[in-house]
């Protein structure tokens, strides 16, 4: 396993792990690695310093920071955000353009959802004036 600084075409830096430096450039080249901050495929290698493993039995190792933990201060207000929005609301899944016209057309009581419509559906939504926006994050599916 390989861990590489990212970096996308809007500036955003974050890492991530790969099996070895070939499975970086397969994934890139498949269009497969995304910015974690904006969703941007357009992410290159970012300039690193070689990590270095301190002396065995050195007591004031750094701990290091779990992927999932973020980062950089956008990354906190996005994880803040979808914390927000999962609390908050109802995830209705691909229903989402259904629930919201339902709702807008007074067919179905009001209330705050959010969940995943197709490009084209959320499209006619827009055009047909019902108020929508997307999401700067992709929800977290539910299991069982």
């Amino acid at each position: 396993m390989i861990q590489f600084s990212l970096k996308c075409a809007e500036g955003h830096r974050f890492d991530s792990w790969f099996q070895s430096a070939e499975a970086f450039d397969t994934l890139q080249a498949a269009g497969h690695v995304a910015c974690a901050v904006c969703g941007s495929s357009k992410v290159e290698k970012a300039v690193m310093a070689p990590r270095v493993r301190p002396a065995r039995g050195q007591a004031d190792a750094v701990p290091e920071r779990p992927l999932s933990a973020p980062a950089s201060p956008a990354e906190q207000a996005l994880a803040a955000l979808k914390a927000h929005v999962e609390a908050n609301s109802e995830y209705v899944g691909m229903a989402f353009a259904r629930e919201a016209r339902a709702m807008h057309d007074g067919d179905a009581p009001e209330r705050a959802i959010y969940g995943e419509a197709k490009p084209e559906e959320a499209k006619r939504l827009i055009e047909d004036g019902v108020p929508v926006a997307p999401l700067p994050f992709r929800p977290g599916r539910k299991s069982n």
